[in-house]
Order: structure tokens, then sequence, then C-alpha cells
């Protein structure tokens, strides 16, 4: 699943509790596959618009709009708009451990945006079978810029 950009500030110092990441969607772009995680998550929209689904239902975001998934939500964003949409994604690690990562979910909206998966799986690699592996890339100047 190609993104626009993403930055994993716990790339280089791994935070044992604690995922940030920013990212950048292009229009229709998910930043994963329709999930559900052991511990909570959060996003604010820094810039764009985005489209969120969550527990099935789908909920425009604009700039500056929070979201907060609880442990266990089924959720994902999709890039939404004419440009790229901005993202700070936090996320808890407590106990998201590679037994226990959570799971994806057959949902009808993830589906129809092609993020969801058709059978029900805790396996990330069966949930992502279809994308190639994601690659580091450096800044591309004006990827930011506005639109």
């Amino acid at each position: 699943m190609p993104l626009t950009g993403w930055t994993e500030f716990e790339a280089e110092t791994y935070f044992t509790q604690l995922g940030v990441n920013l990212v950048v969607l292009g229009p229709g772009e998910p930043i994963g596959m329709y999930h559900w995680e052991p511990d909570q998550e959060d996003f604010l929209v820094l810039d764009g618009e985005a489209l969120l689904i969550v527990e099935g239902q789908e909920r425009p975001l604009a700039r500056w709009d929070f979201v907060h998934c609880p442990a266990g939500t089924n959720h994902i964003l999709v890039g939404a708009g004419q440009r790229p949409c901005v993202l700070l994604a936090v996320g808890a690690r407590e106990n998201s451990t590679d037994a226990n990562r959570g799971g994806y979910a057959v949902d009808a909206a993830a589906l129809r945006h092609g993020v969801g998966v058709e059978r029900q799986t805790s396996d990330v690699h069966e949930a992502y079978a279809r994308f190639p592996a994601p690659r580091s890339a450096h800044y591309r100047d004006g990827s930011l810029a506005d639109g």
C-alpha cells in the first residue's frame, strides 16, 4: 500500500509505549487497512481532508479534527478532497505485542473504499497480501505545499 509520505518517529529510537507518525495521504489513499488494536490510537488532521471509517460508519474530517479510537475500535482513515491530507497519528503500545497486534474485521464501508478484508483475520501479512512491501523515501520538495 504505497503512501504519499510517512515518517515514523519511532524508527531510530523505539518507544516501547508510544508510537508517533506523521503521514501524508493523497486523495483516496489509506493510512492502512480497516483494523482494531489492543491499545488506543489518536489522529489529528493537520491539513487537508480525510474520511474516517469507524465501527462501520463514514465520517468526513477536515483540518484540526481530532479522532480518539479507544482500544478495540475498528477504524481507518483515507485521504479525501483534492489535495494531500497531513495526519499526526499517535498510538499507545502498552498491549500491542507481536502475539497480540489486533485484527482486521470485515466491514462493508471499508470494502467500498478498498481498505477492508474479505475474511476476518489477525494476520497482518494476510491483510496486506495484495500490497507491495513499503519502502522508505526522501522528502520531495513541495510535497507539503498548499495546493
